[in-house]
């Protein structure tokens, strides 16, 4: 399950050693993290990484297979995850030490800044691949954090980025040999804490309202 340190001025999310999916359980503990970084004071920011092979390899279809009758329910706290990652009053870095597939990917991009593990582990929508179409939400999210170009070829072709591909299609802004991952992303948080606060958390709200209000439609999440 995920856990949450504290250095200095970095708060760091470490989301579990597995693959990481999206299970409602995890989906809660992650949230009760996001609340302790929310009600810290000062100078503050957050990393959010994995240990393992993957970063998070998204939904838990397993679960959703079991609990169909609940997709809606499932999508909407999805949402408001990323929601709540996207818009945090403070400055935020994914390190993608593995995997980052699906929901996991949207997951990264939900943060401010990604640091990428050059040499191994793929960043990828499969969704195409895998006859799963996204939800209006979800591809509002990518597409405002995406090139039209990077965002057009992930979602409609399915392809697994590696490190130097993904920071050449902007997907990343960093990519990094695998021990450098979390130091480089500390390293940008640290840099960025001091901005941390209420005007940060506006100007978030402002630049990405459209998918904001999207990822918070709790009355017609699937479209």
């Amino acid at each position: 399950m995920p856990t949450l340190e504290r250095h200095d001025d970095v708060f760091v999310l470490d989301l579990g050693d597995t693959e990481n999916r999206f299970h409602p359980d995890w989906l809660i503990a992650v949230n009760t993290a996001l609340d302790e970084v929310e009600k810290a004071g000062g100078a503050r920011a957050l990393v959010t990484t994995a240990g393992g092979k993957f970063f998070s390899n998204g939904l838990d279809l397993d679960w959703l297979g079991a609990n169909g009758g609940a997709f809606q329910e499932y999508a909407v706290s999805v949402h408001e995850l990323f929601a709540r990652f996207l818009a945090l009053p403070l400055p935020t870095v994914a390190a993608l030490q593995g995997h980052a597939f699906a929901a996991g990917a949207m997951l990264s991009l939900a943060h401010d800044f990604r640091v990428m593990r050059a040499d191994r582990g793929y960043w990828c929508l499969p969704e195409v691949n895998i006859n799963i179409p996204f939800t209006p939400a979800m591809s509002a999210l990518i597409q405002s954090r995406l090139t039209p170009k990077a965002a057009h070829e992930a979602m409609t072709t399915g392809r697994r980025y590696g490190g130097e591909e993904a920071l050449a299609a902007q997907i990343v802004d960093q990519a990094v040999a695998e021990a450098a991952v979390r130091p480089t992303a500390v390293k940008i948080a640290e840099t960025l804490a001091a901005n941390a606060g209420e005007t940060l958390g506006t100007i978030k709200a402002r630049m990405y309202g459209p998918a904001l209000e999207l990822l918070r439609d709790r009355s017609n999440p699937l479209g």
